[in-house]
This record gives C-alpha cells, structure tokens and sequence, in this order.
C-alpha cells in the first residue's frame, strides 16, 4: 500500500515491505456528524510535514506544542 499527501501529492516513503514510515506525517479520519454541510460522510487524508508546516502558518491560533521526551 502507497500513501501520498493529499495536498502535493509526495509519496510517504516506507521501509521496504514494512509498515515503518522513513518519514513522518500526519493522518486525518474525519467522520462528520449531525448537523454539518457533510452529515454522514467519512473523509481521510495525509498530509506531509511541508505541506502541514505551510497550512498551519494560516491559522489564526496556531498549533499548541508541547515537548515530547519519550519518542516512539
């Protein structure tokens, strides 16, 4: 199985015939609910760390971060 960014389109690169991804990106599942423009609907979607830096600069509050100290 291939995964790319929904927004540029980049492959995520994986270690050969592993599940480990050799880079890091995030994964939205999104089932909507009541009472929104897409009730019923299910969306998923990937999105690179670039594309995830350059989309969040636009929010209006930014991500909250905190420091992780144990790394997976």
């Amino acid at each position: 199985m291939k995964i790319y960014c929904n927004c540029c389109g980049k492959e995520i690169r994986f270690k050969e015939n592993t599940n480990f991804a050799l880079e890091d990106y995030v994964a939205i599942d999104k089932s909507w609910g009541y009472f929104s423009g897409r009730d019923g609907i299910r969306q998923k979607m990937n999105i690179c760390e670039a594309c995830f830096d350059a989309w969040t600069t636009h929010f209006a509050i930014p991500p909250r971060e905190e420091e992780e100290l144990e790394l997976l």
